[in-house]
């Protein structure tokens, strides 16, 4: 053991113990992390995908039922006051689509960090819609989000092989 490892290595018992999970992850090298990140795109992108399909009647039909959503239900709550949805058949494609699409490209982990992206600006719109919704369901998918654009799609992804990325 070297001298750094001494200076770096906690002292107390109790502390080595609490340390121990980062040890293990740390001597494990980096399949752990990438391990994380999947699991991160997933998780994100599972409530999105299965939320987009009730939009759809069959390719390219958008159904009823997203539509009436969009044109009688959904409002956005600004400033105290609830906004009617402007374009609603067009807001409703668009949510519809990338409910889809970038669920899809977050799990094959290509243009992983436009997608997580997407994702963020698509949970605050939604958070602006369902105003209750945010300490079960728009925090964490916020927090999923965030997490992949800032550290990225991990090894196991279609980024990394096709564009050498991190």
């Amino acid at each position: 053991m070297t001298a750094l490892d001494h200076a770096i290595r906690p002292a107390h018992p109790i502390a080595r113990l609490i340390d121990l999970p980062a040890r293990v992850v740390d001597a494990l090298g980096e399949t752990p992390r990438d391990l994380s990140r999947l699991a991160l795109r997933v998780a994100v992108a599972v409530p999105f995908f299965w939320s987009g399909l009730t939009k759809w009647d069959g390719f390219g039909r958008l159904s009823a039922g997203a539509i009436y959503l969009f044109t009688e239900e959904f409002r956005l709550h600004l400033f105290g006051a609830e906004i009617a949805y402007p374009w609603p058949k067009l807001m409703a494609t668009l949510s519809g689509t990338g409910e889809i699409v970038l669920p899809i490209l977050l799990v094959l982990g290509l243009a992983t960090r436009w997608a997580a992206l997407g994702l963020l600006a698509m949970t605050a719109v939604i958070q602006l819609t369902v105003p209750d919704g945010w300490a079960n369901f728009h925090l964490p998918w916020a927090a999923m989000a965030l997490a992949i654009l800032v550290f990225g799609p991990g090894r196991a992804s279609l980024d990394r092989i096709v564009f050498g990325g991190r």
